[in-house]
């Protein structure tokens, strides 16, 4: 096992947030797949609810069960915070909004040379932890990657993927086109009217943040918000998105040489039909429009609240393709990745194998705030397709 910060520490991975939605999802799927010797705790703010979640693992291999430690601690306590991170080399969080839960276990992780793993979507908590910590981490040795989840993974690594297929030191451009279906949870819808309602704060953040960042020396790298149109290469309409993702993208190709000496990268949803097009943005500007009203994001929340989400069978139902075509140096590719449950299955299954990958493979030398491709790339890749998320050539020219 790759305990490259001291096998003192007692365990090698760490969930906090294990008695959330997507942490008892994330907690399954360590006890179904983590390897025998794995030294692993549950951590959260509740020791009653984790004690019902060994119940509940109980139930489903009464041997394994026992294997992880009850740990409890609040997000809120800096000295909880701290003592965590130094008892692991590998911290998943599941507790956010990030924004609000998020950031002392961050500084904790990069104090103690702790790799940390989330799944936030925030790009102000993103940008916010880079200017406050990734000097730190640099400095202490700690992994800080964010975004281990449908955001930002399969449009990370298909894109590191596809650039793998293209010719080397060319320039290369890249279009990711996104399809998905299921249901969302409390917490997600919660977190999503948050990000809405902190637009300005997220703009602030960003700006503070390019002040800080180098960017790659003698190399151009974007990730251009592009404009609606009928992609005939996937059939449907593409409608920009200006989430976390491209950004994600760009950062790795920031990051790493094999993108080439101009890279760019344009993210969209993938419509089948024009109606659906339509309404796309307009049910997008009702959410922002709604988040901005305190009262209306409070109603909201109340309804649909954060610990509940799609049912089994649900998710069992749902699905996720994102589609990539790749250019340059004479050459084009259509790539692919495709999984099930995007926001709750496929997204336990990512961060649990993202925090194994730092906790278990050998990997580049990285440190500081990293992306999934950089820092995990194709071990990354390797661990997902065997676990049943297919990465594929569609077909070149």
């Amino acid at each position: 096992m790759n305990r490259r910060n001291g096998s003192e520490r007692p365990y090698d991975l760490v969930l906090f947030g294990a008695t959330g939605f997507v942490g008892q999802l994330t907690a399954e799927y360590l006890l179904e797949n983590a390897p025998e010797g794995l030294r692993w705790a549950l951590a959260g703010r509740s020791r009653a609810k984790l004690e019902r979640l060994r119940e509940r693992l109980a139930a489903l291999d009464p041997v394994r069960a026992a294997e992880p430690d009850l740990v409890t601690a609040d997000a809120a306590d800096p000295d909880a915070m701290r003592e965590l991170a130094g008892s692991a080399h590998v911290v998943a969080s599941t507790v956010g909004p990030y924004i609000r839960h998020g950031r002392e276990l961050v500084a904790a992780c990069a104090e103690a040379g702790t790799d940390y793993t989330d799944l936030t979507g925030e790009p102000e908590f993103v940008d916010l932890t880079y200017v406050r910590h990734d000097a730190e981490a640099r400095r202490t040795g700690a992994r800080i990657v964010h975004a281990c989840g449908f955001d930002s993974v399969p449009h990370d690594l298909l894109a590191y993927f596809t650039v793998q297929q293209l010719p080397e030191g060319v320039p290369l451009t890249v279009d990711g086109f996104v399809r998905a279906s299921g249901l969302i949870s409390g917490g997600t819808l919660a977190t999503s009217m948050l990000i809405a309602a902190r637009q300005r704060q997220a703009k602030a953040a960003a700006e503070e943040r390019s002040r800080y960042e180098p960017q790659p020396a003698g190399r151009r790298v974007r990730a251009p918000l592009g404009a609606p149109r009928f992609s005939k290469e996937t059939g449907t309409w593409a409608l920009p998105m200006p989430t976390l993702d491209p950004q994600v993208v760009r950062r790795s190709a920031a990051a790493l040489e094999r993108y080439g000496p101009d890279f760019r990268y344009r993210h969209y949803a993938s419509v089948k039909t024009l109606p659906m097009a339509l309404a796309g943005p307009v049910g997008l500007a009702a959410l922002a429009a709604a988040a901005q009203v305190a009262p209306v994001r409070s109603w909201i929340s109340r309804r649909w609240e954060p610990g509940r989400g799609p049912s089994e069978e649900q998710r069992a139902r749902a699905w996720f393709q994102v589609r990539a075509v790749g250019e340059g140096g004479g050459r084009r590719v259509f790539t692919e990745v495709t999984g099930g449950d995007p926001g709750y299955g496929e997204t336990a299954k990512i961060l649990a194998e993202a925090s194994l990958c730092l906790a278990l493979d050998d990997l580049p030398k990285t440190s500081g705030q990293v992306t999934t491709a950089t820092a995990m790339g194709d071990a990354l890749i390797g661990r997902l397709e065997a676990a049943g998320i297919r990465f594929r050539v569609r077909h070149s020219r």
